[in-house]
């Protein structure tokens, strides 16, 4: 065979290669384009999670203009993103489930006790408002200089554990922008801490409350702790003077009886 005839072969074989693989790029295009503009319509939005305070209707309202558009073209950022500004939404993770579902796992925040009269904080600090506080108002009411509610929710914990020693229970704690604490307790008994060693002088008061009767601790409606050494208290309207000399020598008293 002639070069001629040769190189003519050769040139048509390799036209041949390039027309086979030229046919394959075209395919793989057409299906990547065909997958892309199929309008596979979404069926069916789940959402999973146990939820004692978000309402599914909520959440089907806030998603509504966002899933009407195709399996493929649906924007699973905007869903997250107006799913996690819902007021009860701690965590969501969003998925497509093939061929026609979105699926959105929520995980819904437990409220730890108020913040202010309009909001509530997560035990884990996070505040947020809620649309109805009327069912929370048995909640624990904490009040704080602003961004500053994680370090005010500790001191918190901390006063509950301290008081819960001496089965007493906290309604209402509150630090203002200087710094001074003030406890109100359920039965209505109110502490006025100061700006320094608060923790310290609730600890020595409560000791003092083992040496009182009931009767007594029931008769306080403010105990005020802001002394070096000591406390004063203010009596319930109609509440006879507390013999503290008696309730600290019990036996004299005794003896002289």
């Amino acid at each position: 065979m002639s070069n001629a005839g040769i190189i003519k072969k050769w040139m048509t074989g390799l036209f041949l290669v390039g027309l086979v693989v030229y046919g394959m790029v075209m395919i793989v295009h057409i299906r990547h384009l065909s997958i892309k503009n199929i309008s596979l319509p979404i069926k069916y939005v789940r959402t999973e999670g146990e939820f004692q305070y978000l309402g599914k209707n909520e959440i089907k309202t806030a998603l509504q203009p966002l899933v009407t558009t195709g399996f493929f073209d649906v924007n699973m950022q905007a869903i997250h993103s107006v799913v996690s500004t819902l007021p009860w939404v701690e965590t969501v993770t969003v998925k497509r489930i093939w061929p026609d579902a979105i699926d959105i796992k929520i995980h819904e925040k437990k409220p730890y006790a108020r913040w202010g009269q309009n909001s509530l904080i997560t035990e884990r600090g996070v505040v947020f408002t809620p649309k109805n506080m009327d069912q929370f108002q048995g909640l624990t009411l904490i009040t704080g200089p602003e961004h500053q509610q994680k370090k005010v929710l500790e001191i918190t914990k901390g006063i509950k554990t301290a008081l819960a020693d001496r089965s007493l229970k906290m309604a209402e704690f509150s630090v203002n922008d200087r710094w001074s604490w003030k406890i109100k307790l359920e039965n209505g008994l109110e502490i006025l801490l100061g700006r320094n060693e608060q923790l310290k002088k609730l600890q020595r008061f409560l000791k003092t409350l083992t040496v009182l009767g009931q009767e007594q601790v029931d008769a306080m409606a403010i105990v005020d702790l802001r002394y070096p050494n000591g406390y004063a208290v203010s009596w319930k309207s109609g509440t006879d003077c507390c013999d503290w000399q008696a309730i600290a020598n019990p036996n004299n008293e005794k003896h002289a009886h």
